[in-house]
């Protein structure tokens, strides 16, 4: 996107220099060749950094003449990347923790003085699922914390969106949580999974003590032919499920008549906008009463009506005691 205006000042300027002073490939002595500078927008300001680049003077080394940057580089920002990485981790937590919209992650950044566009907002929302991407496919990583519990129990399923669409396959550890292998199919056929629990079991430094399903015939089957002395245990959640299934049913209407009871907090928000201390504390139940509404729970163990019961009586008994001390509220 073309800008529109000038940058504003640096807030501060961190000068980094290699740690690296001898080449790596001959060892002979680099010297400080130019200098890069860069600007990054942080939560703390705008910071400009200056880069000390080093390069090999010896003719003969494969390394001659080529650019040695400072590693501390990596600390600030993603290459190419105008935003710092405590940004994008904040976008990231606005998104998925507190389950923020891309508008709303925009006017918070904006409160925090940082210039930045709705369709920024999206790219770094791309950058962050891209880190956790990575972090997750550590191989290195997995394997420290797979051989400090000496053993795994691995849980496969499938994900599909849409009929006639792929279906992204998970297999993670139950112990650790952490996710081991996704691989998106457009066949759950014998051969197709048996690739996956081939892969896993290649690089897995420690034992398989159990593994978990669904009822699928094809992953049952597969389970017993690629691990034979693995014990094999049908998913605990289908049959709650179907245990629950009338005080699921009954919960879900008994949310539906709470939604319609509930609604209208978005209209009410936006007729207060953030001028004074008053509107802005009828904002902040507007946010409390529409993240109620929004949140479905995880039955059947936790009900979300039964949830959303209880987030609507505390929202309206704060109101009482605002009520109470003489609060100047709209209704």
């Amino acid at each position: 996107m073309v800008r529109r205006s000038a940058q504003p000042n640096a807030t501060r300027t961190e000068q980094l220099v290699g740690v690296q002073r001898n080449c790596l490939h001959c060892g002979r002595g680099m010297w400080q060749d130019y200098e890069n500078r860069r600007r990054i927008r942080t939560l703390n300001g705008l910071v400009q950094l200056r880069l000390k680049i080093r390069h090999c003077p010896n003719l003969e080394c494969v390394g001659y003449r080529q650019p040695y940057r400072p590693e501390a580089k990596g600390q600030w920002a993603l290459p190419q990347q105008e935003f710092g990485l405590d940004v994008i981790a904040l976008v990231g937590q606005l998104r998925h923790q507190e389950h923020r919209s891309v508008g709303e992650i925009h006017q918070q950044l904006q409160q925090r003085n940082l210039c930045v566009s709705e369709r920024t907002v999206s790219h770094l929302l791309a950058r962050y699922d891209e880190l956790v991407a990575l972090r997750l496919g550590d191989r290195q990583r997995l394997r420290t914390v797979l051989q400090a519990q000496q053993q795994v129990v691995l849980a496969i399923d499938g994900l599909q969106p849409d009929v006639g669409h792929e279906v992204l396959w998970v297999i993670r550890d139950c112990l650790s949580g952490e996710i081991l292998l996704s691989r998106t199919l457009l066949s759950a056929t014998h051969a197709d999974l048996a690739a996956l629990f081939e892969e896993v079991k290649q690089w897995l430094p420690v034992p398989i003590a159990g593994a978990i399903s669904d009822g699928q015939h094809s992953i049952r089957k597969v389970v017993s032919v690629a691990f034979p002395e693995v014990a094999h245990g049908l998913c605990q959640f289908h049959y709650l499920r179907e245990a629950a299934r009338q005080i699921y049913d009954a919960d879900r209407h008994a949310k539906k008549e709470l939604k319609k009871q509930a609604r209208g907090a978005r209209t009410l928000e936006q007729q207060h906008l953030a001028d004074d201390v008053t509107d802005e504390v009828m904002q902040g139940y507007c946010q409390a009463a529409r993240s109620a509404l929004t949140d479905d729970g995880r039955p059947p163990l936790d009900a979300a009506g039964l949830r959303l019961q209880q987030r609507v009586s505390a929202i309206e008994q704060s109101l009482a005691r605002v009520e109470q001390k003489g609060g100047c509220l709209n209704p």
